[in-house]
């Protein structure tokens, strides 16, 4: 009997060994099993069966295959891995018990294009501009100045008696709208033109052009942007000026500048090249901080039409010089966060002399023969705050 047994294992061991299989390899547990992985987000997910409760290597293939985790198998021989996605297609395994799975093709996870919210139809200041918070800004106040004289419903000439060698003064010569643009010019006070005497018998030898919105429009928040043209001249004494100053009706503006003044662009001929934004707030007891309250990188060009803008909420305002960011203020100053009127100036200008501006607050210097400051487009845009009155 005993030879018998012994005959019938060695025909079974030739059988296999005929089969090309070794009598070792027979006993040995089945191949683990990896399924078709799955893509979730930037991962894949690697699931499969094993020998229960045994180690299971997940490999990649580069040049050679490499061992990227280790997982041990449940009870029930389930095991599960997650590897980061790659841009380009990989091929993984599992090997366990000195066994390998058949190898799989992960291919990059496809995303589908996120679609882009279709800007709305432009308004009557035009194609509406997105806001950083999502949406788009409105239409509130545009002046294309296409008649052929200022809209006194809208605007205000100022008069003033002014400083040293200059005054303001509101006729034809200093304010005059034609071609499509407002015109704003600095000459000289002789005739029509003469400055008004002060008290002390002295009186301005130029006179110079002032707009605004005083006692007539305002707003709080926003986005506000002109189309500006200043003379070609690199001759010193030519200040132009694209600014925002406080609503009287709605508060004083004798604490300034704790009161606020939002320059959005000034220009001076002596500084061709350059628009300068000033932000006048409690900070303008630090002077002038490049970065905090003005910038002295806002490329511009004197003879050329260029956009200057700014885009205000509550706690930011950012000015820019044809698109391009010049000047981010994140303070949320108090003393921005009411309406201003716009103003729009084309000043002479001589050191050491002050004008008064529209409310008791003073700042600009005074002073000689320029002009030429032509507005050829003037839009206002909502977003937050109060409705425009």
């Amino acid at each position: 009997m005993r030879s018998l047994k012994c005959l019938l294992a060695v025909v079974v061991a030739a059988v296999l060994l005929f089969a090309g299989v070794p009598a070792a390899e027979a006993k040995r547990a089945p191949a683990p099993v990896l399924d078709r992985p799955t893509s979730v987000s930037r991962l894949v997910v690697l699931t499969g069966k094993a020998k229960a409760r045994s180690i299971v290597a997940v490999q990649v293939r580069t040049s050679r295959w490499v061992t990227v985790r280790k997982v041990r198998a449940t009870k029930s021989g389930r095991y599960r891995s997650v590897v980061p996605a790659a841009s380009a297609a990989r091929s993984f395994r599992v090997v366990s018990g000195g066994r390998a799975s058949v190898a799989r093709v992960v291919h990059p996870l496809v995303q589908a294009p996120v679609a882009k919210p279709k800007p709305p139809a432009a308004d009557a200041c035009g194609t509406r501009p997105a806001k950083r918070s999502g949406g788009w800004y409105s239409c509130t106040f545009i002046d294309n100045f296409d008649g052929t004289s200022l809209d006194r419903t809208r605007w205000a000439g100022h008069q003033f008696l002014g400083a040293g060698n200059r005054c303001v003064l509101d006729n034809s010569d200093t304010v005059a709208v034609s071609g499509g643009s407002l015109r704003l010019s600095a000459v000289k006070a002789t005739g029509a033109n003469a400055c008004p005497v002060r008290e002390d018998g002295t009186r301005g030898a130029y006179a110079s052009g002032w707009v605004s919105t005083f006692g007539a429009w305002s707003q709080q928040y926003g986005r506000f942007e002109a189309r500006m043209k200043v003379q070609a001249t690199k001759s010193p004494g030519l200040h132009e000026g694209f600014w925002l100053w406080p609503d009287t009706r709605f508060g004083s503006d004798a604490d300034w500048p704790n009161t606020g003044e939002i320059d959005i662009a000034e220009t001076y001929s002596e500084k061709p090249h350059l628009a300068v934004p000033f932000l006048h707030y409690s900070d303008d007891a630090k002077g002038p901080v490049n970065g905090l309250n003005t910038a002295w990188n806002c490329i511009t060009s004197r003879g050329a039409w260029h956009n200057y803008a700014l885009e205000w909420t509550a706690d930011r305002l950012e000015i820019f010089v044809d698109g391009k960011t010049c000047l981010v203020n994140t303070a949320g100053a108090p003393s921005f966060r009411k309406r201003f009127i716009i103003a729009f100036t084309q000043l002479a200008r001589l050191q050491h002399q002050r004008l008064r501006r529209p409310g008791p607050a003073a700042r600009h210097d005074a002073g000689r023969l320029g002009q030429g400051l032509a507005v050829g487009r003037r839009a206002v845009r909502k977003c937050l705050g109060p409705a425009p009155g």
